[in-house]
C-alpha cells in the first residue's frame, strides 16, 4: 500500500456531463484507506479470496478523472472537482478528445496518450522540453502562462504539487523511451537506479 497513487478514473466517450450524476459519484469515492477498506469488505463471492483488507496506517486516498466529451468543457465542472478535490486529467489525446489543463486538486496527473497519433506516436525533444516545463511550473505550484482553461479561476493556493505523468503511447515502445527522456530533463533517476 505504500506505493499507491491516485485512482484514475476514466469516463468514456459517449457519457456527457451530468452535474448530478458525476457529484453523486465523486462523493462516494473512499478518501482513504479505511474507507476503501470498509468498503472492500462489502464485496460479493466474485473477489472472495482477491480483496485485500489489510492496508496497514490509514493514508489519503487521491482520485483523478479523464473526461471524452466536450460537454465537460464548463467551469461548474471544474468547480465540482475542486469541492470534491479530484484531479482533472490533463490529457494529450493527438486532439481526439478535449485537451485542458485546470489544476483542480493538490496534485496534477497527466496522460500522454501520443504526440500526433493517439496510443502511437512518441514525443520529439522538443515536445518533451514543453512537458518538462509545465511539469516544473506544476510542482511549484504555478501554471504555465498558455496553459488551457475550461475555468478561469486559476487553481487554488499551495506551495507545491505533486506531479504523475504516464506515458501511454505503447506502440513501438514509445513508453518507456519517452518516459526515461522525460525524466532526464526532469533530472530524476530512474527508478531501481
Amino acid at each position: 500500500m505504500r506505493k499507491l497513487g491516485p485512482f484514475l478514473w476514466q469516463l468514456p466517450p459517449s457519457l456527457k456531463y451530468d452535474p448530478a450524476l458525476l457529484e453523486a459519484f465523486l462523493s462516494l469515492l473512499p478518501r482513504d484507506t479505511d474507507h476503501a477498506a470498509a468498503l472492500a469488505r462489502r464485496h460479493n463471492a466474485k473477489v472472495k479470496g482477491r480483496a485485500q483488507l489489510a492496508h496497514g496506517p490509514k493514508r489519503l486516498l487521491r482520485h483523478a478523472l479523464e473526461v471524452r466529451h466536450e460537454s465537460f468543457v464548463d467551469p461548474r465542472f471544474i468547480e465540482l472537482l475542486r469541492r470534491q478535490r479530484v484531479a482533472l486529467v490533463i490529457a494529450d489525446t493527438a486532439g481526439r478528445w478535449p485537451e485542458y489543463e485546470d489544476v483542480t486538486a493538490d496534485f496534477v496527473y497527466i496522460r500522454l496518450h501520443g504526440a500526433d497519433e493517439h496510443y502511437v506516436s512518441g514525443y520529439s525533444d522538443r515536445m518533451l522540453d514543453r512537458w518538462s516545463e509545465r511539469i516544473r511550473l506544476w510542482s511549484a505550484a504555478r501554471e504555465p502562462r498558455d496553459a488551457r482553461r475550461i475555468s478561469r479561476r486559476r487553481a487554488p493556493r499551495a506551495s507545491s504539487r505533486d506531479v504523475y505523468c504516464y506515458f501511454d503511447n505503447t506502440a513501438k515502445e514509445h513508453a518507456p523511451r519517452n518516459a526515461r527522456r522525460l525524466m532526464m530533463k526532469l533530472g530524476l533517476r530512474r527508478p531501481g537506479r
